[in-house]
């Protein structure tokens, strides 16, 4: 009989952990969280020092029940949820249910899933850590009372339905400032010239107008573009050419140092932008390769290392096999003399390593046959960066040409200074394995080969090319740029990135299309109100001020009940203050029409719903009627274009929600349906599920390539993983029982949809 008791969260996990822990052992899995705050009040008391009243999650009791009837038969417990604060709350939790018991309990964490990693961690098995678990209590209050005080007050002036959050809605905010700033934007109109030179006639190089006698160039119209032109464009002609010769040289190698290893945030960057992959897939992956693969005969495996981490440490050990392979693959010259140390930036917390393998001799392409292609795509991205991180520097040799031109008849005593230049890589190093992209929406620099020049080299000018330009705007953010701007300003952590980019789409305060996060009417209406009303509430520097007290509560520098109060006082005060006018915020919501009602003859105004807006009788409630808004209201722009004429296809809303128009309309009245985002379930189908309306008016969901496919669901699909079976997907649902709930449709397991809350399903 088994002596020890180990609990995870993961029944994957467990699989993994049987490799390596004999008879002694019985393994059990909590399935994530077993107990948490009530769905359905708040659970809260803020007037008796913040008393939680937990409960068990629905579906866990009989987990509870198999705990604690295996705990009784053991000696020692090991509880080995994962090394984060969500981790230690379910520790927490278990441990206050298996209590009392004749075992000893102790909380065993560790970084990696591999054989000496796990028995470490059980030999070295500590106490529960209260500092953590209160860290996390902390975070969890927070959340629930902004969310369920605050979405109440966005229910009486908007509509039912809506959310906030304390970190959701500053991302909201973040992505509507930025689609505001671009919509400001006023372009500026400026011009370059580009001389196309060559030592020969054959041969070619650009070079860019940089100075004119020694002063920097600034060309803001054509005309004066037009003048330079002039002088300097070839026409044998009239004698105008102008002389063009090598002014200076200058070459230098500079070494190109290599990234270094990902963090939670920088894994779901480089995979948006690498792979297209949504930061919650990245984390969906990154949870499966951590937690273990079947490999067969040999059971599971744990590929990577612990995957919410915003720490670049790495174990000594993991960096020695790291170059013992770098020399025996690639040569000793790809190998740094010493082993590489990153700095972190900014706030970290040191707990765990970076991501990196846990096993050098299980090659990307040696396990493809064992993984999904998505598994395997972002496995070798892991292990590509990892690698490259520990490799030498590349040296790269940079050139840099001055180029004079004069044209002595038509511009005498006038020097133009022109510039060209190119890199070459004399030694590749790291970028042997792994390169760089440029940043995200900036200009990528592309350079051409210059020629062997010397200085006073005589150059034939093929021509001069003027071009117009035109200031950018700021970029709209991409999922991967928004998790960037929320890491630099210290704005949730690491495991809460994903699941909040994913709740302001899921809510439709945040449409993606083509990669870009664009705000719909609806979230623009959501956070100006939750702006101008709680304006010390949700901004950047009042959310990343309580991410720093949630980390003091950690390193126990802080008590989690004073930071409590701290916030709850200020935050009641103004809460009461935007309730006492909120019939005034109401009808700023609300647009007055000339339109009047059939029933009463009263002006007919504009309301919101959960799906869009529609048209109802000012005489509410003593006249109830309403009607559909013609047109859907002003047109958003979206970046796709009309496949009938070709005009671009704008987001209109409807009373059945948003969904795609062109911009034509009258002309052109074709329409689409906005993808929910989620992938078809049909095997082989790579249709996405999009909103359709049936004969009699009602919402389904159905697969994109009908009629080629014709899986449908009355239920609108969220693209949200079960944490039960991991099926990829959820369904929405509403019961007088239960109210808003999330139901897996392959297992039928249930999660109780939270407003506000921003907990992750582990």
């Amino acid at each position: 009989m088994a002596k020890n008791l180990v609990i995870v969260e993961s029944p994957t996990k467990t699989k993994t952990l049987s490799k390596f822990l004999g008879t002694n052992y019985k393994l059990a899995a909590t399935k994530g969280h077993i107990l948490d705050l009530p769905p359905k009040k708040l659970g809260v008391d803020p007037d008796h020092d913040f008393a939680l009243e937990y409960e068990v999650i629905d579906g866990k009791k009989a987990i509870i029940k198999s705990l604690k009837a295996a705990a009784a038969k053991v000696d020692v417990i090991y509880l080995a949820p994962d090394p984060d604060r969500e981790g230690e709350a379910i520790a927490w939790h278990v441990a206050e249910q298996l209590r009392p018991t004749k075992a000893v309990i102790k909380r065993a964490t560790f970084n990696e899933i591999t054989k000496s990693a796990v028995l470490y961690a059980l030999e070295h098995a500590g106490e529960l850590e209260l500092k953590r678990y209160n860290a996390q209590q902390a975070r969890r209050v927070l959340d629930r009372v902004v969310g369920y005080r605050v979405s109440p007050f966005l229910w009486k002036t908007v509509c039912r339905g809506l959310s906030a959050g304390r970190v959701q809605s500053v991302a909201l905010r973040l992505v509507c400032e930025r689609e505001q700033a671009v919509r400001d934007f006023v372009p500026q109109e400026y011009w370059s010239i580009t001389a196309e030179l060559g030592k020969t006639a054959k041969s070619r190089f650009p070079a860019q107008l940089a100075k004119i006698d020694g002063e920097k160039i600034n060309l803001g119209n054509a005309a004066a573009t037009e003048e330079i032109v002039e002088v300097l464009a070839p026409d044998k002609d009239k004698g105008k050419s102008a002389v063009f010769s090598v002014g200076s040289i200058s070459q230098s190698t500079k070494a190109k140092h290599p990234s270094p290893p990902y963090i939670t945030s920088t894994l779901q960057q480089d995979a948006a932008r690498r792979l297209r992959y949504s930061p919650k897939k990245t984390m969906m992956l990154a949870q499966q390769l951590y937690e273990g693969i079947d490999f067969g005969n040999q059971g599971s495996v744990s590929l990577i290392t612990y995957m919410r981490t915003d720490s670049v440490r790495v174990a000594a050990e993991a960096t020695a096999q790291a170059r013992a392979l770098i020399e025996e693959t690639f040569g000793k010259e790809y190998r740094p003399d010493k082993p590489r140390l990153f700095k972190a930036r900014g706030r970290t917390q040191d707990a765990h390593e970076a991501i990196r393998p846990t096993y050098f001799d299980r090659h990307p392409d040696t396990v493809k046959g064992y993984l999904s292609r998505d598994q395997q795509r972002l496995y070798k991205l892991i292990w590509d960066r990892f690698l490259a991180s520990q490799m030498s520097s590349a040296s790269i040799l940079r050139t840099s040409v001055t180029i004079n031109a004069i044209n002595a008849r038509h511009a005498p005593g006038h020097v133009y200074e022109f510039k060209a230049g190119d890199e070459q890589v004399v030694f590749d190093g790291f970028l042997k394995v792994y390169e760089d992209l440029p940043e995200e929406n900036g200009d990528e620099k592309k350079g051409s080969k210059l020629p062997a020049l010397k200085e006073d080299d005589a150059l034939v000018c093929h021509g001069i090319m003027p071009e117009q330009h035109f200031t950018k705007p700021p970029a709209r953010f991409t999922e991967a740029s928004l998790v960037r701007e929320l890491e630099s300003n210290g704005i949730g952590r690491p495991s809460t990135y994903a699941q909040t980019i994913a709740t302001i789409v899921t809510r439709n305060y945040v449409l993606l299309e083509k990669r870009t996060l664009l705000p719909t009417e609806l979230g623009e209406t959501v956070n100006r109100v939750l702006v101008e009303n709680f304006p010390d509430l949700f901004n950047v520097e009042f959310t990343a001020r309580m991410e720093e007290e949630l980390d003091k509560i950690e390193l126990g520098e802080d008590d989690w009940k004073t930071v409590l109060n701290d916030f709850y006082g200020p935050f009641q005060l103004a809460l009461k203050k935007v309730e006492a006018k909120a019939s005034q915020i109401k009808a700023s919501t609300q647009d007055t029409t000339d339109k009047e009602c059939d029933k009463c003859g009263k002006p007919m105004v504009v309301k919101w719903s959960k799906s869009g807006k529609f048209l109802a009788c000012s005489g509410f409630p003593e006249c109830r009627n309403t009607m559909p808004l013609e047109n859907g209201g002003q047109p958003q722009e979206t970046g796709e274009t009309c496949e009938k004429c070709g005009s671009p296809m704008v987001i209109r809303t409807g009373r059945f929600g948003p969904f795609l128009a062109c911009s034509a309309y009258p002309k052109c009245k074709n329409t689409r349906a906005v993808s929910t985002g989620v992938n078809c379930p049909e095997e082989g189908c790579k249709g996405k599920l999009v909103q359709r309306m049936s004969k009699r008016k009602k919402v389904f969901y159905s697969c994109s390539r009908y009629p080629d496919c014709t899986y449908a669901t009355w239920d609108k699909p969220v693209k949200q993983k079960c944490p039960s079976c991991d099926h990829p997907f959820m369904l929405e649902k509403s019961t007088k029982a239960r109210g808003e709930h999330l139901k897996c449709p392959a297992c039928k397991h249930i999660v109780e949809e939270q407003v506000g809350a921003e907990q992750v399903t582990v």
